[in-house]
Order: C-alpha cells, then sequence, then structure tokens
C-alpha cells in the first residue's frame, strides 16, 4: 500500500518509517511541521490536501492524533491511521475523534477505554514497540571511547518535568486547596497499577483551582474534554511525576552513582551528575546499552501502558528497573525480562542488589532483548495494524 506520513518530529518517526519500508510499503513524507512549528491547522489542511490530491494514497498515518487530519480524511473518503505514544494527548477529546474515516491505535488501555466510547469500533488499543536493528547497528558501531563515555551504574533519561510543569502556575492558592491536592497527590504517589485523582476530585475542588490557575486550559475547538480530564491528567498528572522523579534522584544519589542525561534544572540535586540531553539515534542506545541499571519512572497521566523508553532500553540490551504498569505483564515476563520496583525502598535495594550480582543482571538483560527481537518490533507491531485497520468488520 501507499499512505502518507504527516510528521512533526517525533522521535520514533524514522523507527516508523523503516518499519513501514520492512512490510512493502511506499511512503510519501509531508515534513513541515518539523521545521516550522509555527504552522496553522489551516495551512497544514491546504498542504495535506494538496499533496492528497496530486498523490492519491491508501491512507494517512501520523504518530499521535491531529484532529485536522482527521478532518481532512473524512473529506476525501480515506482512512486516517494514528498511533498514540504520549498520554494526556488532549486533542483526543476533539469531536473530529468520532469521523467513520479514522482508525485510532492508542498505547495506554485506559486511554483507550476512555476515548472508545466515543467511536465504537474505530478506536483500538495497540502497544508500542522498538527498532532493534537500528539500535543494534548503532552499538556495534560505536568506539571503545564512546562505549566507556556512556557507562554509569545507573543512569536515566529524561526530564524531570520540573521546568513544563503547569500545575506550578498555581496563583495564591488558599491552604485547604493547597493541602488537598497536595494529600491526593500524596497518595496517588504512593499507587502503582491505579489512578485515582479524577475520582476524588470534586466540583468545588476543580472550581477552585481554575479560579487560581491562569489560562486553565481548555480544547480551543468543539471537544469532549472536561475540566476533570484536564486537571487530573494534566496538571496533577505532571506534578506528582516531577514529584516522583525528584524524589528518585535524591534516594538513589545519596547510595550510588547516578547519571541523568536531561535539560532539566538539577541545582537542587548536587549528588547526580547531570550529562545534559542525549542525542536520540546516536548516543542513547550507547547509555542504554552501557548502562548497569537503565530506570524507567514512567509519567503518571500513562495509566496502565507502556512507555517508549522501555522498548527501547530493552531493544538496546539493556538490564531496566522500572515501576509497574497493569499492561507490564501482558508484554514481558517481570523478573525474566525486567525488574520492577514496588515502591523506593524497594528500588533502592534492587539497585543495590543488581549492582553487585553482574551475571544474573546481564542473563535479565539478554532475556529482555529477545523478547522484543521476538514480539516487539515495528514491523510485527504495524502489520498488527494494518491487519486491523483493514480487517473487514473496521
Amino acid at each position: 500500500m501507499k499512505l502518507l506520513f504527516y510528521r512533526y518530529g517525533s522521535i520514533c518517526e524514522p523507527d516508523v518509517i523503516d518499519g513501514f519500508q520492512e512490510l512493502g510499503h511506499t511512503i510519501q513524507q509531508i515534513t513541515t511541521e518539523i521545521t516550522n512549528k509555527s504552522l496553522t491547522p489551516q495551512e497544514s489542511i491546504q498542504i495535506v490536501s494538496n499533496t492528497l490530491l496530486e498523490h492519491p494514497v491508501d491512507f494517512v498515518f501520523s504518530i499521535n492524533f491531529f484532529p485536522f487530519l482527521s478532518e481532512v480524511c473524512n473529506i476525501f473518503h480515506i482512512p486516517y491511521l494514528c498511533w498514540s505514544v504520549d498520554s494526556p494527548v488532549m486533542e483526543l477529546f476533539a469531536t473530529s475523534i468520532t469521523h467513520p474515516w479514522n482508525r485510532i491505535f492508542l498505547f495506554d488501555r485506559t486511554q483507550y477505554e476512555e476515548i472508545a466510547p466515543l467511536n465504537p469500533g474505530h478506536v483500538f488499543h495497540l502497544p508500542l514497540a522498538v527498532n532493534v536493528t537500528q539500535k543494534q547497528g548503532q552499538i556495534r558501531s560505536a568506539s571503545s571511547y564512546m562505549r566507556q563515555k556512556f557507562t554509569s551504574d545507573i543512569s536515566f533519561v529524561g526530564s524531570l518535568y520540573t521546568e513544563k510543569c503547569p500545575y506550578d502556575k498555581l496563583k495564591n492558592p488558599p491552604a485547604y486547596l493547597v493541602g488537598y491536592l497536595e494529600g491526593l497527590m500524596e497518595a496517588q504517589l504512593r499507587i502503582y497499577g491505579g489512578f485515582i485523582l479524577e475520582e476524588l476530585l470534586t466540583d468545588e475542588i476543580i472550581a477552585e483551582f481554575k479560579a487560581h490557575l491562569p489560562g486553565f486550559y481548555c480544547y480551543p475547538f468543539d471537544s469532549y474534554l472536561t475540566d476533570r480530564k484536564t486537571m487530573a491528567q494534566l496538571y496533577l498528572g505532571s506534578k506528582i511525576s516531577a514529584m516522583e522523579r525528584i524524589r528518585i534522584m535524591e534516594l538513589l544519589s545519596q547510595h550510588f552513582t547516578v547519571d541523568l542525561y536531561t535539560a532539566s534544572d538539577t541545582s537542587s540535586l548536587p549528588r547526580v551528575h547531570n550529562c545534559g540531553l542525549a542525542k536520540t539515534l546516536e548516543e542513547m542506545p550507547l547509555i542504554f546499552n552501557n548502562s548497569k541499571i537503565n530506570l524507567n519512572i514512567t509519567s503518571k497521566p500513562i495509566r496502565s501502558g507502556l512507555p517508549l523508553r522501555m522498548f527501547d532500553i530493552l531493544g538496546c540490551g539493556g538490564f531496566m528497573i522500572t515501576n509497574f504498569q497493569p499492561e507490564l505483564s501482558e508484554c514481558f515476563t517481570i523478573g525474566t525480562d525486567l525488574i520492577c520496583y514496588e515502591n523506593l525502598d524497594d528500588l533502592n535495594e534492587k539497585a543495590n542488589y543488581f549492582l553487585c550480582h553482574d551475571k544474573e543482571r546481564q542473563e535479565i538483560a539478554e532475556n529482555g532483548l529477545q523478547t522484543v527481537k521476538k514480539y516487539h518490533t515495528y514491523p510485527i507491531r504495524l502489520g498488527q495494524m494494518l491487519t486491523t485497520a483493514f480487517s473487514s468488520g473496521s
């Protein structure tokens, strides 16, 4: 088949392209948004429409959901396939989610259960994947100097969320609001495998929060998004992620050497070695492969699914310790392919244990690599996507 890939610069786009090509499909790309972030939806609509008129395709594809692409495909009567890799994605609540030409694939089952009723039979659950070939090729071609440069006892690649936490825009909140929210976030922070925020937010608390949060997010077009979902996922979820990551860095750096690859401010973490940003294609595979322990700390708005980082670490042959996620055992064998921690004390103990048990650590890393090679590559996952999207029942 021939597809039009609308790109915006997601780190997994090159891997998806490789996967489609390995399956024998022809790809035409629109890459304008990668270099022009001020592109308006109206301009994008014109670009996509002109491209479809000049070069007909079997379907349009994007990473994450773009309402304007759904609108264009609905007009052209062309299937629109998209695959979420982030959460929250507020655009999923746009009314265009209901179009019959949509084929929406969501990596987080809780996200799927939330969105699927808006367009039954057109929204599907699909876990993420990894380009093992690219990752292993980069590792094999690395010099001994580069391998040594990215060798770590414990490493974490990612944001601390402190620099992009919309919750911190809260202005002069009353003490009772702060107390309620801090208690709620502390409770959620200690729960792995359940998301309790939405059900514990009262209408009064939501209204009070909005009154003290300038510019509270409101989707600019018609949507099914509620203030409750926005507050729980966008504001509280990101704040809890920042709290958790700071606490983990503080705890582990007291006992171990921790290398953090981030653009976040780490001035409050004097024991953590801030290595700056890592290049996605060239350096991250070396970090994952040469770290004794790779941490995965799933962002709280990812309520049940497995983030892309988990697949990337295992695809690089890296040993990983991760928080528990409800979908974890559906893709991997805990204790065989990777290690889970139940709380921060458990994480500290397991980090200490596996830093001292090289053989066991290496065996688990190899098991994880073989599992993703067998079940979780992009050609496998994209084949599942196309079979689902173009089955007689879709």
